[in-house]
């Protein structure tokens, strides 16, 4: 991708945790960076005013000057044909309208709303682990799990902004119910919270500082705790179904594997490798390849600025190879 113009696009990258920021230029360097934490369990107001004061520091800085669009990642599900949100682990913020309200807060520029596992699969494809590869499936594996897909060489994002969200697939039929309403869904198994507390229900016990987080569960699994194990090997298991129909259903080439619990590393990637020659037995299904993530963090934030750079054509979107 190429920037002629200098221009610059500040990207919104809203979760559930934490609502970051940053101006991002045409080789997606993060120039001006902001964060707050998010307050999840507060009304739409509270929840508008964290992001009020990330947008605020950007505003502040003197490349703001430079900026020609607004590029947002949020949790989902996301509508950007209405301009609306509406979080799973943000319940304060229902058909909340986040287009209008980014708008206005950074002075009337236009403004792109992908769901946050697009996000991440622009900034895979353009800088990271999906960089050359023309179909893709990038997934978000944190407090809940998101996805975005590329296919033919372009980010696909849907007539919503949520194509790829994959997090809310069932892979087993009757199991527990969804925070989204749905049964037995990828997320209800493999995101971070039910791996600890699948975990804890099979008999793991956080140490002394008493962390029940999905890095101490992935710690302990690699200590060779078999309750920690076992929770792994089930959220591997439930990745890998949703991989399969994944790759089943577009022909995918790879699957991107980024966010927080995916920095368990082999713990999460191994189980999720072995089941998936189970679930993927179809020949033009078999070969996808698993990967980690690369770009971290900051993934969010340079894809939702690649997102709104190539919707609007701000920038030449041509992914390096």
């Amino acid at each position: 991708m190429q920037n002629p113009s200098g221009g610059l696009v500040a990207a919104l990258d809203i979760g559930g945790t934490k609502i970051a920021g940053a101006l991002v230029d045409g080789s997606g360097r993060l120039l001006v960076r902001a964060r707050r934490a998010t307050p999840a369990r507060e009304d739409a107001a509270t929840v508008l005013d964290a992001v009020a004061g990330v947008v605020g520091e950007l505003t502040a800085a003197a490349e703001w000057a430079r900026v020609r669009a607004v590029g947002i990642g949020s949790a989902g599900p996301v509508d950007a044909a209405a301009g609306t949100v509406s979080p799973v682990n943000v319940p304060g913020w229902r058909e909340f309208p986040l287009v209008a309200e980014a708008g206005r807060l950074t002075g009337g520029l236009p403004v792109v709303l992908v769901g946050d596992g697009v996000a991440m699969a622009a900034a895979e494809h353009w800088r990271g682990a999906a960089r050359g590869r023309a179909d893709a499936l990038c997934m978000v594996v944190s407090t809940g799990v998101g996805g975005g897909l590329v296919l033919g060489g372009r980010l696909h994002t849907g007539p919503t902004g949520n194509a790829g969200h994959i997090g809310h697939i069932s892979v087993d039929l009757d199991g527990e119910p969804c925070a989204c309403g749905g049964r037995g869904c990828v997320e209800r198994i493999a995101s971070g919270p039910h791996i600890s507390r699948r975990a804890l229900e099979g008999g793991w016990r956080p140490g002394p500082d008493g962390d029940t987080g999905a890095a101490a569960v992935a710690a302990a699994a690699r200590a060779g705790d078999r309750a920690a194990l076992a929770a792994f090997a089930r959220a591997g298991q439930a990745l890998a179904a949703g991989i399969a129909a994944t790759a089943t259903l577009v022909e995918i080439e790879v699957a991107v594997i980024g966010g927080g619990v995916a920095g368990a590393g082999e713990v999460l990637l191994g189980p999720l490798r072995e089941r998936l020659r189970d679930y993927a037995a179809l020949s033009f299904a078999a070969g996808v390849e698993v990967v980690p993530a690369r770009l971290g963090p900051d993934a969010g934030l340079v894809g939702a600025a690649a997102a709104a750079a190539q919707r609007l054509g701000l920038w030449e979107w041509a992914p390096d190879r």
